[in-house]
């Protein structure tokens, strides 16, 4: 239940589902293997009439807002199932008709297995960047992204990413990888460093107290000043945050820095009181939406992994606006910063670098929401770690 009303923030990022299928069926995917069924009866490629609205619909936000930019994320599935010449010629059509002062930066994220040289090209030359999903760079990193036959992703998706790295360079976003603790971060952080991704995404799994991420056990942790600090116990406790820190060590010195981190970057700014841009941190308003392959408005694809329906509003762009999907209570709490959250994380000293963590894994059956994070621990330790070497930093620096 959320204890004030506050003004809703505009839209700024649209998730088009240009295909809501896809090509490989990994194991762990809270989309297809998850709870929510809701892409079953829907349209596998998003219908020229679908595309033409969300388009229009699109540009009155931009226009009713005087947005003067707009992220574009084409997505799906796999959203090159679609075409790249039917991404391409979307992009123009929103580019078309948003206000002549409003930029639109396009990108699509893609598992990278069908990346060719055409459909790079025809993509960079309208003006969409390309950003892949891999669970390391290396082939034992990726043995659960299978196709539906059951054989390895790896060989067309490393093509796909040294393609990308080597001859489009200028068309590569960069690289989403889903946390592991059960890899050696310092291997996996090597091995994503070697594709050359301009940046890096490091995603904790789709996990909630209901139904825990591989590895912890949420009901033996309790919130951060119960634990005490610093001993074995809590660190056997934080996997995740272990691994982070791990990672951010080998990230961190400026000399050796060959891509940019956006979970890190956040943390830094965050505790510094700069504003924070993530869904995982900070207390800023989300303000992404999902448009599905028949139209309808939805929140993001993440609150799919709570349960059946989540992500589901009941709006579509055929009858509905953007500004109406504003006033979701789901897309509502979203956008009311520490209002939407539990007492416990109301009164923790890292509220405002954590920000009561991912919305989607503070679920808890029976009980909505409103509840700290399943990652607590793991945000407290990654948090205080980067703020120690921060401090550092600081102290190293002063006269």
């Amino acid at each position: 239940m959320l204890r004030k009303t506050v003004a809703p923030v505009p839209f700024a990022q649209f998730i088009v589902k240009m295909h809501g299928r896809c090509n490989l069926a990994c194991r762990y995917c809270y989309l297809y293997a998850g709870p929510d069924r809701t892409w079953r009866t829907r349209p596998a490629a998003a219908p020229p009439g679908v595309l033409d609205r969300t388009a229009a619909r699109i540009a009155e936000h931009a226009a009713a807002h005087g947005l003067s930019d707009l992220s574009l994320v084409l997505h799906g599935g796999e959203p090159l199932l679609a075409g790249a010449d039917r991404l391409a010629a979307f992009t123009d059509l929103v580019r078309e008709r948003v206000p002549s002062d409003c930029t639109v930066h396009a990108t699509v994220q893609t598992n990278a297995t069908l990346l060719t040289d055409d459909r790079v090209t025809t993509l960079a030359r309208h003006g969409i960047r390309i950003g892949i999903s891999l669970d390391g760079g290396l082939p034992a990193h990726n043995a659960l992204r299978t196709d539906h036959a059951g054989r390895p992703s790896w060989p067309a998706a490393s093509r796909g990413a040294r393609l990308l790295a080597e001859r489009h360079p200028e068309a590569y976003a960069g690289i989403l990888t889903v946390v592991d603790p059960r890899t050696d971060p310092v291997e996996m952080y090597a091995s994503l460093i070697a594709l050359k991704p301009p940046a890096i995404d490091l995603l904790l799994p789709h996990g909630n107290w209901t139904s825990p991420p591989p590895g912890l056990d949420p009901e033996r942790r309790g919130p951060p000043e119960a634990r005490g600090g610093g001993n074995a116990v809590e660190q056997s406790l934080t996997p995740y945050g272990d691994w982070l820190g791990a990672v951010f060590d080998q990230w961190w010195p400026a000399e050796r820095r060959e891509t940019r981190i956006r979970l890190f970057e956040e943390c830094i700014a965050l505790l510094l009181g700069l504003p924070g841009a993530t869904e995982s941190l900070g207390l800023d308003p989300v303000n992404a939406v999902v448009v599905e392959t028949d139209g309808a408005i939805e929140q993001v694809d993440s609150v799919k992994s709570a349960y059946d329906t989540a992500a589901a509003t009941g709006l579509d762009v055929f009858r509905h606006t953007f500004d109406e999907a504003l006033a979701h209570p789901g897309i509502a709490a979203r956008q009311a910063g520490a209002a939407a959250l539990a007492a416990e994380c109301r009164a923790c000293p890292v509220l405002t670098v954590c920000g009561g963590g991912h919305y989607a894994h503070r679920y808890r059956a029976g009980h909505g929401f409103t509840h700290r994070s399943v990652y607590c621990a793991d945000l407290d330790r990654l948090i205080r770690h980067v703020a120690g070497r921060l401090a550092d930093a600081t102290a190293g620096a002063a006269p």
